[in-house]
């Protein structure tokens, strides 16, 4: 058996290939193009007779040079970035980084303790498709959610009569709509309710449409401590830049939903994942691209 590390950046990939003893056998720098992978494969393959003998860390689980090293026939494990610094702090006192280094860093775990660590299983083209599709649904729902947080605390500070109106789910069409036209206590005392109402039609509400634009108003000009015009209507501006993208990464999220329904329901095991309690199309996507093949 032989242990390879692979630090791996956007210009160049850093190997070391030891032996069950630690010894190291050989180390390389290579591009991250098909001529690197090609020497990659190289360095590794003058070292072992069979692929499956080939141990690979790295702390990345997908892409193409993940895809190359599990299609060549490695057995290839995901070192968490944090385990990875952990290791760093065991072997060197200053805590400097090196590419060259870390692939030694990456080489060693799977030696010692890959146990501890999880294999990366070849995909199909399915769950791959899957994967990608629940990565970036996952990402754009954190990002949606930082926009509402900083989208909250502007709202407190200036505008808290809102938070009182919708609560704290600031990513409802109803929050939206009103206050893309009412992002201040000072505009919010402009609109009608028939101006209200029909803002909130133009988002998608249906039911107790006018119950609505009735209550909304009364909470919306709740009396409060007010800034002086020129900040009020700063954080106004700020505001209704956060609401429209939080309306933008809606849109996107819906989407990638739309998306990944598809691309799950036409998957073999999707009808079983469904069945299961708690597992809807999301979550239930999500547990398929990452652990099926």
């Amino acid at each position: 058996m032989i242990f390879v590390g692979v630090d791996w950046a956007e210009a160049h990939n850093d190997v070391l290939v030891m032996d069950g003893s630690g010894a190291v056998l050989g180390r390389g720098r290579f591009s991250t193009g098909v001529t690197g992978l090609a020497q990659l494969h190289g360095l590794v393959a003058d070292r072992a007779e069979e692929p499956g003998e080939v141990i690979v860390g790295i702390e990345i689980d997908r892409g193409l040079l993940v895809d190359s090293l599990v299609g060549a026939g490695y057995q290839v494990y995901g070192v968490n970035p944090l385990a990875a610094n952990r290791y760093r702090d065991r072997h060197t006192t200053s805590g400097a980084k090196s590419d060259a280094g870390d692939a030694k860093l990456l080489a060693d775990p799977v030696r010692t303790d890959r146990h501890n660590h999880r294999p990366i299983a070849g995909d199909t083209d399915e769950a791959g498709a899957i994967r990608v599709l629940a990565r970036a649904h996952q990402g754009l729902v954190w990002t949606r959610q930082r926009q509402i947080n900083a989208l909250r605390s502007a709202l407190r500070d200036d505008f808290p009569a809102a938070l009182c109106a919708f609560g704290t789910d600031l990513a409802q069409t109803d929050a939206l709509a009103i206050l893309t036209i009412a992002p201040t206590p000072e505009r919010a005392r402009g609109p009608s309710r028939t101006k209200i109402a029909a803002a909130l039609r133009r988002a998608g509400r249906q039911r107790n449409l006018e119950q609505r634009a009735t209550e909304l108003p009364t909470s919306l000009r709740t009396k409060q401590p007010e800034a002086p015009w020129q900040i009020a209507e700063a954080f106004g501006a700020a505001s209704a830049a956060r609401v429209a993208v939080v309306v933008s990464l809606n849109g996107q999220i819906a989407e990638l939903e739309r998306a990944l329904s598809e691309r799950f329901d036409r998957h073999p095991d999707a009808e079983i994942l469904r069945s299961l309690p708690g597992l809807g199309l999301v979550l239930g996507a999500r547990v398929l691209g990452e652990f099926s093949g």
